[in-house]
């Protein structure tokens, strides 16, 4: 089984939110990521999505998306991203998903051989933008729902986290995320929100004995992105 990753596919099947304003790297994205995908990813295999799936603002609007994604081969693990607004209560959100796709959310998902655990995450103090009266809750927060997670996930496995906003700051300081990754000994750890110049501050490779990898799919070249495979 081989383990991929494609993050912010920005997918608009049901709305009209054409992602080629963004450049022409975007032109037809999403026929450019089944074709990569189909001939990338098998059945058997599992590809992370964290986040930023749909620009639908609501669930039955994103049904579209999420067929389009249930179509292409593999098992699909997602998460919500900070412009999934479509993602509602998460018994909801399972109830409509696609056979194949589950969506994670304060637990952990056995895939055999390894666990996916992870949270959507938040910007890191030190990032640009950070403030802390209005930040520093939800970071917290989104630390606590990690760690559950990661609890989840339990010990002696591999484990492989995603989140949707990388865990470090422009600096590539240590953050409460990355001291988590360390405490429950994760092998690999997928991310993605960020786009274009953005992506030049974000650590990609091993840190603490950990695989950092960033999975835009504008920064992968619309293609899933191997990461490993699970024995």
């Amino acid at each position: 089984m081989k383990l991929f990753a494609i993050g912010d596919l920005h997918l608009s099947h049901a709305s009209d939110k054409p992602m080629d304003v963004f450049g022409p790297a975007w032109d037809d994205h999403a026929a450019r990521i089944a074709e990569s995908w189909r001939n990338a990813v098998d059945e058997q295999d599992v590809v992370l999505i964290p986040g930023d799936i749909s620009w639908a603002m609501h669930l039955d609007e994103a049904k579209a998306d999420l067929d389009f994604i249930s179509s292409l081969p593999g098992k699909k693990i997602i998460m919500r991203g900070n412009h999934d607004y479509w993602w509602a209560s998460l018994s909801k959100v399972r109830a409509i998903l696609p056979e194949g796709i589950y969506a994670l959310q304060n637990d952990a998902v056995d895939i055999g051989g390894a666990m996916i655990a992870g949270s959507r995450g938040w910007m890191c103090p030190g990032s640009s933008g950070f403030d802390p009266d209005s930040d520093r809750k939800i970071y917290d927060r989104e630390a606590i729902r990690l760690g559950m997670s990661l609890s989840k996930a339990g010990e002696g496995r591999r484990i492989i986290a995603m989140l949707h906003y990388p865990p470090f700051n422009e600096k590539r300081n240590s953050s409460a995320f990355t001291d988590l990754f360390e405490k429950h000994n994760v092998e690999h750890v997928i991310y993605g929100h960020l786009h274009g110049k953005s992506c030049r501050n974000a650590f990609e490779g091993v840190r603490e004995g950990i695989s950092y990898t960033l999975c835009s799919a504008d920064h992968i070249g619309f293609a899933p992105k191997l990461i490993t495979e699970i024995q």
